[in-house]
């Protein structure tokens, strides 16, 4: 019998079997890198934007008919620093490097990047389904939930549960962190941390807690909206990712993440909750209403939410022109009802849907190496990597990275095993970093002005540590 092949040598066998793998990946790592230099590119942009400004009003640079000026490369640096841009822009020069490519060209360019199957457009596999069908959705249903009506109604209803607890502070901080990420697994995860971070900088920050509170919010927030969504199979991006492939529905995620997401956050929650229940009492002042608003009829509201159970059951079945027709006529009834609409802002969605697009042709070539790394690992050993890849890259990467191994979509209990490892780990990470978890920067850019300077990686880091290790036992360990 053959002695099993060591990791190098099969590495080396598949490389020499298709050169091209090595490339491909050598761009996903420059991306992985890119997104850590993010910050770096925006504070350049900053301070180039600042110089531009000083110009602008000293006369000396020339304006349009608006008074409106730019410094082009503040605008190119600006957009380097978009962390949520940074895979869409490798996928960019990945596809110019399949078109030089000897044996490649523009046909199978074009056939992989349509398809986001490297195997299809190898004509080696069966024809599936765009794989672009998940960055769509999430484009969409962030856009949907991001609306006025389904704000104001998750507004209300937090709100009215805080109030019943008593309306204290206290009261506020706890409802706000428990409820608005649960709430991400019906709105999607983006859409919850961006009515949780509103709501946290109107009712809690303004009263103006510790540092140490202030950054321990913070990292309960992300860790919380990270797990809050895998209590169903639409909400967060690194189940999103994968469900569809590893026919996953509602029942099996809840089955297999449900009580340890609820867990996770009741403990995070209750735990640093006797660790600050003396700042937490001592702060005064209830939080200010909001100025009054025209009230959203109900018929209003249950139009928007129609929207969004017809955008995932398009997701369900696989129709991503409905999908895009829902869009359409959502924009549509937006337009016919302005009085209860806010300005309809698709930068965010349309940045996250970027971000999942590019990483599905980013992330199709990667499945050469990772395949043999991750069937090496049992199932702890997977749960304990998949948590800490993550801190160093978006959670939905790791899970999309997974779902390129053939082997982890087997049926058998030791394949379940390691699906559920990966996924836990993912969801489990997302709070640990910013660029952890597609979300985050939204939530950090609500919350920022709260932060003398901008909000330290380091100390995010470590006051999401607890509630990270929890949510790895949790998720790891605790089953339906």
């Amino acid at each position: 019998m053959p002695a099993p092949a060591t990791l190098w040598s099969e590495l080396v066998a598949a490389a020499q079997a298709d050169p091209f793998l090595p490339v491909a990946s050598g761009v996903f790592g420059l991306a992985v890198l890119h997104a850590f230099a993010a910050p770096f590119f925006a504070r350049a942009a900053h301070r180039l934007e600042s110089a531009h400004a000083a110009r602008i009003a000293s006369g000396s640079v020339p304006v349009n008919e608006r008074g409106e000026s730019s410094d082009f490369r503040a605008a190119a640096l600006h957009l380097l620093g978009e962390v949520e841009a940074v895979f869409g822009l490798w996928a960019f020069v990945l596809f110019a490097v399949l078109i030089a490519w000897p044996g490649k060209g523009w046909v199978f360019a074009c056939r992989y990047v349509e398809s986001g199957d490297y195997a299809q457009a190898m004509g080696a596999g069966a024809t599936s389904p765009s794989k672009f069908i998940e960055p769509l959705f999430v484009f969409v249903i962030m856009a949907l939930a991001s609306a006025r009506p389904i704000v104001s109604l998750a507004g209300r209803a937090l709100g009215a549960t805080s109030r019943l607890l008593g309306g204290s502070p206290a009261a506020h901080w706890f409802t706000l962190l428990t409820l608005a990420p649960l709430l991400g697994s019906l709105i999607t995860e983006p859409a919850a941390m961006t009515i949780g971070a509103w709501l946290l900088s109107r009712q809690f920050f303004v009263l103006r807690p510790s540092e140490s509170l202030k950054y321990a919010t913070l990292a309960l927030l992300f860790v919380n909206v990270s797990v809050g969504g895998a209590l169903t199979h639409f909400a967060a991006p690194p189940i999103v990712m994968v469900a569809g492939g590893w026919g996953w529905g509602a029942a099996d995620v809840f089955r297999q993440f449900g009580l340890g997401a609820l867990a996770t956050i009741l403990l995070s929650n209750g735990l640093y909750l006797l660790r600050f229940r003396r700042e937490l009492a001592a702060l005064r002042g209830a939080p200010k209403p909001a100025s009054p608003e025209p009230a959203i009829p109900v018929w209003v509201t249950g139009a928007h939410l129609l929207f969004m159970v017809w955008t995932v059951a398009m997701l369900a079945g696989h129709h991503p022109v409905l999908m895009l027709g829902g869009l359409l006529a959502f924009l549509a009834f937006t337009v016919a009802t302005p009085q209860w609409q806010s300005p309809l802002s698709l930068r965010g969605p349309l940045l996250v849907g970027f971000f999942l697009a590019g990483l599905v042709v980013l992330g199709g070539l990667q499945g050469w190496w990772i395949a043999p790394v991750l069937l090496r690992l049992g199932d702890q050993a997977l749960l304990v990597a998949a948590t800490v890849l993550t801190s160093f890259n978006d959670n939905a990467a790791i899970t999309y990275l997974a779902a390129q191994v053939p082997a982890l979509a087997a049926p058998g209990e030791v394949a379940a095993a390691l699906r559920h490892a990966v996924v836990a780990g993912a969801l489990a990470g997302g709070g640990l970093t910013v660029i952890a978890n597609a979300p985050n920067p939204a939530g950090q850019s609500i919350l920022a002005p709260h932060f003398d300077g901008a909000v330290s990686p380091w100390k995010l880091a470590g006051w999401a540590a607890v509630p990270t290790f929890l949510a790895v036992i949790c998720l790891g360990f605790l089953r339906g």
